[in-house]
């Protein structure tokens, strides 16, 4: 592959898809966008090897966006992603990408979005979907999704869908397609799975692979803090307190989220503003010009909506949400450091996000140093500093000699000048308060967990004592069957990733699970809507249905069991699910139901 640089008019793109790229501020194409863009023009199936994604959403949307014919009403290309929050991603792209070509609508379908939404934008006819595998298959198997006219097929991070269990479902849905189609396969590792769908379904692919380079320029300082004892808008306002920044950009991944930090920088005193896709080119234009000349200082965006900003002025970036592709990384931080001038980057990591954080050390060659957020004493130092600052100035203006006659006027020759200055003091901090209260103290996560297990473990023991007592278990969970166990090959992870995904479901909301050979139980909040039980009961796990039943309520959970074990169900085991009226238990992990739909009362017996 050539290192010489090219321009994406050179690659043979249609003009509408030009116009939107030089829209989003796209000027050269990278490596994988260079490589992958003709091949796929030409009808070529294409094999992407990037160790931690380069541009690769691009690479594929654009090629093929420009084939898409927008009078034809039916599924032309179809997207696979590993997870809801890549599928919608890949989609808001392809949203930005295809904004000048009239006609080209595209679907989002995953786990946990009511499925009216989805058939309604099903039947309306549109040519692009993007999605997770469980749903896809659902959809498929329901009649709802037709791609027996499909033209091209993408498969995004392959290896991530294969570690989270849903390879199998990919080769059934690949199975699905038309003789005639094209294949795009991006995978980070290639493990003999992934290679044998290769082989399997794809022609002739030609192969890219893309090698990680050190993007990042010397004087940027990049640092991140790992999520851990404070909220991550508390921690934001205390670093932008005490970092000193002409002008910031803040990254957030969705535009609700703009939103919701402009808001929370609004009430904190700073000058901020919104930047996302919603807003016109004008309005865009402008809110950069007010960056720009210092009117505003901070301004909240997306990716897609700060790409092609180059402004001096930014000094600081932080990554509000962390990117879920290192490039991004790399196009977020390069705001800052213009012009020659310093930069700083800042980057919140959950300890979910962990991967995601090797991801870009990986890429950046080099490893990312943790800072801990600004605690009380250093608030303090910063606030004073700035007030005495704001003091020393006010010491110099020419009116001040008429303020002291009248504080000469105001107060008693009795009372010092100390005490009168420290009541000012207090008046003038407002909420920026100079004196604060020590911080928490906040265990190491270690200490936590070992306390969190003594808890659990204590629980459990009350629990069983309670029961014995027959107080029954507090907690309200309810035991579900399902039809696969070790005889089919799956695992938790296998179990919990369906679950979670597919049913919207928080993972710390799903409670024990057992594996036994041929089926499985698992425990879920209680008040699991009828349609979610539904759902669950068509989901396939390992290619194999779940075929999800109802139990019991965990109270009688050991009485279960034991009637299993002679043979029977019992009578408890036998009621139906469907007789439960639904109510709102939206704490434990279930979207919330309309409110003409929340009355009712338990009925299982319990009066």
């Amino acid at each position: 592959m050539t290192d010489k640089k090219i321009t994406f008019g050179e690659l043979g793109l249609p003009e509408f898809i030009l116009s939107a790229v030089s829209d989003l501020g796209f000027e050269t194409p990278s490596p994988i966008q260079q490589a992958c863009i003709p091949h796929l023009l030409n009808g070529q199936d294409v094999l992407g090897m990037a160790q931690t994604g380069s541009g690769k959403t691009a690479a594929f949307s654009l090629p093929l966006l420009a084939q898409i014919n927008p009078d034809e009403r039916y599924p032309q290309m179809l997207v696979m992603a590993p997870t809801r929050e890549l599928a919608i991603q890949v989609a808001d792209a392809c949203e930005h990408f295809s904004k000048n070509a009239k006609g080209i609508h595209i679907v989002t379908l995953y786990g946990g979005q009511r499925y009216d939404i989805q058939l309604r934008a099903l039947k309306q006819g549109a040519q692009v979907i993007v999605g997770t595998p469980g749903r896809i298959l659902d959809h498929i198997r329901r009649g709802t999704l037709d791609l027996s006219e499909l033209r091209f097929i993408v498969l995004d991070e392959a290896d991530e869908m294969l570690r989270m269990g849903f390879i199998d479902d990919v080769e059934t849905v690949m199975a699905e397609l038309p003789e005639q189609h094209q294949t795009a396969l991006f995978s980070a590792t290639m493990p003999e799975p992934i290679r044998r769908i290769t082989k399997r379904f794809m022609q002739n692919p030609q192969e890219v692979k893309i090698q990680a380079t050190q993007r990042t320029a010397p004087d940027i300082t990049q640092s991140y803090w790992k999520v851990e004892g404070f909220r991550k808008n508390e921690a934001l306002l205390r670093f932008l307190e005490v970092e000193d920044f002409d002008a910031a950009i803040i990254f957030t991944r969705t535009k609700t989220g703009t939103l919701d930090v402009t808001e929370l920088l609004d009430k904190n005193g700073f000058r901020s503003a919104a930047l996302n896709g919603d807003m016109t080119q004008q309005l865009r234009e402008q809110t950069l010009e007010r960056l720009r000349s210092g009117s505003l200082d901070i301004v909240v965006a997306t990716d897609v909506a700060a790409r092609g900003i180059d402004i001096e002025r930014i000094s600081l970036v932080v990554n509000y949400d962390i990117p879920l592709d290192a490039e991004s990384y790399v196009h977020r931080i390069g705001r800052t450091g213009r012009a020659g001038r310093a930069g700083r980057a800042l980057l919140f990591v959950e300890p979910r996000e962990r991967r995601l954080l090797r991801n870009i050390e990986h890429l950046m060659k080099k490893p990312i140093d943790e800072v801990n957020v600004p605690n009380h004493l250093v608030l303090e130092q910063s606030r004073r500093q700035k007030f005495q600052e704001k003091i020393t100035k006010q010491l110099e203006h020419h009116d001040l000699e008429l303020y002291r006659s009248l504080l000469e006027d105001m107060f008693t020759a009795d009372q010092s000048q100390e005490d009168i200055a420290a009541a000012m003091m207090m008046l003038l901090q407002g909420k920026q308060k100079m004196i604060l209260p020590p911080d928490p103290i906040v265990k190491p996560r270690r200490e936590r967990t070992e306390e969190r297990g003594r808890r659990d473990r204590r629980e459990r023991e009350n629990s069983r004592s309670a029961e014995r007592r027959g107080y029954g278990n507090p907690q309200p969970m309810d035991l579900y069957r399902i039809e696969i166990g070790r005889a089919d090959g799956v695992e938790v992870r296998h179990i919990v990733g369906a679950i979670a995904n597919e049913g919207d479901i928080n993972s710390r909301y799903i409670g024990h699970i057992k594996l036994y050979d041929d089926y499985s139980t698992i425990e879920l909040p209680q008040g699991m809507p009828k349609e979610l039980l539904q759902m669950f009961g068509k989901t396939r796990v390992l290619n194999k249905p779940m075929q999800m039943s109802f139990v019991s309520d965990v109270r009688s959970h050991s009485g279960a069991e034991r009637n299993e074990r002679r043979g029977g169900k019992g009578e408890r085991g036998e009621r139906k699910f469907n007789d439960k009226k639904h109510r709102t238990f939206n704490e434990r992990g279930f979207n919330e139901r309309p409110r003409g739909e929340r009355k009712g009362s338990r009925s299982r017996g319990r009066g």
